[in-house]
């Protein structure tokens, strides 16, 4: 009977239930876009650094283990590194900011894809000129790109050399010497990449490398070590802004449950005063509420989930280049969970406010 009653409330009032509802969905999908983008970019990441096809990874002192950019190393260092023991390929890449996220990737062709292994390419071909640019699939599509179009990057006019399939480090790759004298940056690396002629022997290199008094500051990693970095706990202020979303989703669902509550009550004042008199305690007038509540942010909950599987498909459909976003199905319980806190803190006053009208009042209200 009560839980009849309770349907039968939120489907009198269908478009504030629905836009309530809606509210409720738009806080959801803000935790789960903000989980899915998290997660699609640092597992984009491990997968184009995987692709680099090396055993040791080598920051320059100062650098941040993850960051592409910032510090640099002296290119020369490459020839010492080729001296090391069970050291088979050496080569170090340059990269360059070009806005937001975006970055562009200095190499030596014939080292990088000795090491990597050959670029597939889907449309045209290796590089022809000092000014040509290699791009990925997804930042062709992005840029609606093809071989032979000019595209501006750093001021400087590319010719797009050819198109290749995503998963190598970069979205955009330039030669290492023209990227270098367009960034002032002659003679400097970003990060070095080593392949060896036995992969078991890693540590002992890496060992090896550490002792060296030469690269004192370096930071020296395995490839599993380097990847293993790629998470939200070492990623600088993302995990203080996914508890920021968090809080955010927390305050609107409170005010837009409390709202709606809060006008739910004043509309059913006579209807309460009705109940009371039937002989319905404050306990079950709370509860009453309560269950709308529940119908309300599970509701509301799922609308979430479906808002934010086509916020993940516009993204990667539209922005891949620049933002991946991944399904975090894990995340739907916290999202669940957080709902359903925001959505009964807001429904807390004026269930309790119910329950206080005094029946004879209730019923004479008009």
């Amino acid at each position: 009977m009560i839980n009849r009653l309770v349907l039968e409330n939120l489907k009198h009032r269908r478009l504030r239930t629905l836009l309530s509802a809606l509210s409720i969905g738009f806080q959801v999908t803000m935790i789960l876009a903000v989980a899915g983008l998290s997660r699609g970019m640092l597992e984009d990441s491990r997968n184009r650094a995987r692709g680099v096809g090396a055993d040791i990874w080598i920051k320059p002192p100062g650098a941040s283990a993850i960051s592409l950019t910032g510090a640099s190393m002296p290119q020369s260092v490459l020839r010492y590194f080729r001296q090391v023991p069970h050291v088979k390929l050496a080569t170090g890449t340059a990269v360059q900011p070009i806005g937001g996220v975006s970055t562009i990737t200095g190499i030596e062709y014939a080292q990088f894809v000795a090491m990597s292994g050959p670029f597939r390419f889907l449309d045209g071909g290796p590089f022809q000129s000092d000014d040509d640019v290699i791009v990925d699939q997804y930042y062709a599509m992005q840029q609606k790109l093809k071989a032979g179009d000019t595209v501006t990057i750093l001021n400087h006019r590319w010719r797009v050399c050819g198109v290749v399939e995503p998963g190598k480090l970069a979205r955009l790759f330039v030669q290492l010497h023209r990227l270098q004298e367009l960034t002032n940056s002659e003679g400097k690396l970003n990060q070095a990449f080593l392949k060896l002629d036995d992969p078991a022997r890693v540590q002992d290199v890496i060992r090896y490398l550490k002792s060296q008094p030469e690269l004192t500051g370096y930071s020296i990693y395995s490839i599993e070590e380097f990847l293993s970095m790629f998470s939200i706990s070492n990623v600088p202020g993302l995990q203080a802004f996914i508890y920021v979303i968090i809080g955010l989703s927390l305050i609107i669902g409170f005010l837009v449950v409390g709202l709606t509550m809060y006008t739910t009550v004043l509309e059913r004042t006579r209807e309460i005063g009705i109940l009371k008199a039937l002989g319905a305690s404050p306990l079950d007038i709370v509860g009453i509420l309560v269950r709308e509540t529940v119908v309300l942010a599970v509701a509301g909950w799922v609308a979430g989930i479906l808002l934010s599987l086509g916020a993940h498909w516009a993204i990667n459909a539209q922005v891949r280049a620049n933002l991946q976003s991944e399904i975090a199905p894990d995340w739907w319980p916290i999202a669940l969970a957080v709902s359903l806190a925001a959505s009964l803190l807001g429904a807390l006053y004026p269930g309790l406010r119910a329950a206080r009208q005094d029946a004879i009042e209730a019923l004479s209200y008009e």
